[in-house]
């Protein structure tokens, strides 16, 4: 079986491992097998992003009632994906789960997280969203720098849009996931 799913201290947040086949050509990997996905629904959206090493990208989620789960991986360089549990009556709300991902690695991401990454690399982001495609008006975000919340950026260099250099505290954030 080309995917492997390890629990993580969240749960619901997974990591997925995946056979990566590399030899003097580069490499290639099974991204989805809608057979051997365990549980995670279909998807409704694919989409791609390329960041310079240092960018920070979140933390970003969805209100109800168009709440995203997100299956993360990178198809070239090296991330740090973060997923903030903001599911407000969750024994784990606002600790967060943290993974360094490569190609052949990814983190599915459930509704009622939110979501953010570093690139510790030049990368190029993959992700594959279910339950609802994008919806403007019921984006949020939860400052990526947030105390309460405490992640560890590791590269100081950071470099943020204005949007999310914005984006409110855990305390203040509109969240609607019990």
């Amino acid at each position: 079986m080309p995917f492997e799913f390890k629990k993580t201290e969240i749960e619901g947040v997974l990591l997925v491992e995946t056979r990566k086949f590399d030899d003097r050509r580069g490499f290639f990997v099974e991204l989805f097998k809608e057979n051997q996905m365990k549980g995670i629904p279909n998807f409704v959206q694919g989409n791609m992003s390329f960041s310079v090493a240092g960018v920070i990208r979140g933390l970003h989620y969805q209100i109800n009632p168009f709440p995203q789960g997100k299956l993360v991986t990178v198809a070239n360089g090296r991330i740090l994906d973060v997923a903030v549990d903001i599911r407000r009556s969750s024994p784990t709300f606002g600790k967060f789960v943290k993974a360094e991902l490569t190609p052949g690695r990814m983190l599915w991401i459930p509704p009622g997280f939110a979501h953010g990454f570093q690139a510790m690399e030049d990368s190029v982001v993959i992700y594959f969203i279910t339950h609802s495609t994008y919806s403007p008006q019921h984006e949020r975000c939860i400052n990526w720098n947030d105390e309460e919340i405490g992640i560890d950026w590791p590269l100081k260099n950071w470099i943020l849009s204005d949007k999310d250099a914005l984006c409110p505290k855990l305390s203040s954030a509109e969240i609607n996931f019990i």
